[in-house]
């Protein structure tokens, strides 16, 4: 057994899934807040956060922000804590991305030694993350992004290599920062008792991470309006020629 296997298995034994936003919640306990911060800032901005489960723990944690908190995720956070300083710690976490990609280029890829890693970063998904910033433009592309595992990811330090200027990528850090987090949290937060109404306590488990798949797919629209015009551009510039 690697060592991969019996990091999984001491997890499972301890009855916590590193994907699973309920179990981050659960076992930061009154810390949950700094956590979440934490999170947004590792996911955002260090390329080994790259598998922490963002938008789901976003929304679980607007659930925590609200009146039925204790029956739904067991654990009570501030509203006003999490809509600021969670898009600080994202907006932080990506800043430093673009830093280092700035810094280091490609090497930043090329040098992670993780079977893991290798397998998730290889040099056509680094290839693609350039041509949709090239495609998009640098602002959409940052915006955009966001709503996207893993690309939120490596975008920063992509953005960094191909020398999208610090304070232009600060800007739209920003704009696709504060719309990522606090319109999961405000999703998370008002959608609370209308979930705890239709499914009732003892299903709250079951279905929570299907309806929380819905929310992450609501939150991809701007990605599919984005790609659909596109579409439109290119039958359209066929149509002339």
């Amino acid at each position: 057994m690697n060592l991969a296997d019996k990091t999984q298995a001491a997890l499972d034994g301890l009855g916590f899934n590193p994907l699973n936003a309920k179990d981050w919640l659960n076992a930061m306990g009154p810390f949950a807040m700094i956590g979440v911060w934490f999170i947004m800032f590792a996911e955002t901005g260090l390329l080994v956060g790259f598998f922490l489960p963002g938008d789901s723990l976003l929304f679980l944690a607007g659930v925590a922000s609200s009146d039925v908190a204790l029956e739904i995720v067991g654990t009570k956070i501030s509203l006003v804590g999490l809509l600021i300083g969670a898009p600080i710690a994202a907006i932080v976490g990506a800043q430093l991305g673009h830093h280092l990609g700035a810094r280091y280029g490609r090497k930043l890829f090329e040098n992670q030694k993780s079977r893991l890693f290798q397998k998730l970063f290889k040099p056509e998904y680094i290839e693609k993350a350039e041509h949709y910033f090239t495609k998009f433009g640098p602002s959409k592309a940052v915006v955009l992004a966001r709503f996207i595992p893993i690309v939120r990811t490596v975008l920063n330090p992509v953005a960094g290599i191909l020398g999208m200027p610090a304070k232009q990528f600060f800007v739209w850090n920003v704009v696709g920062g504060v719309l990522w987090t606090d319109g999961i949290i405000l999703g998370g937060h008002f959608l609370a008792k209308q979930i705890l109404d239709s499914i009732g306590v003892e299903n709250v488990d079951k279905y929570i991470l299907p309806f929380i798949l819905v929310i992450v797919l609501i939150s991809m629209i701007p990605i599919f309006i984005e790609i659909f015009r596109n579409l439109r551009e290119r039958k359209r510039a066929k149509a002339n020629i």
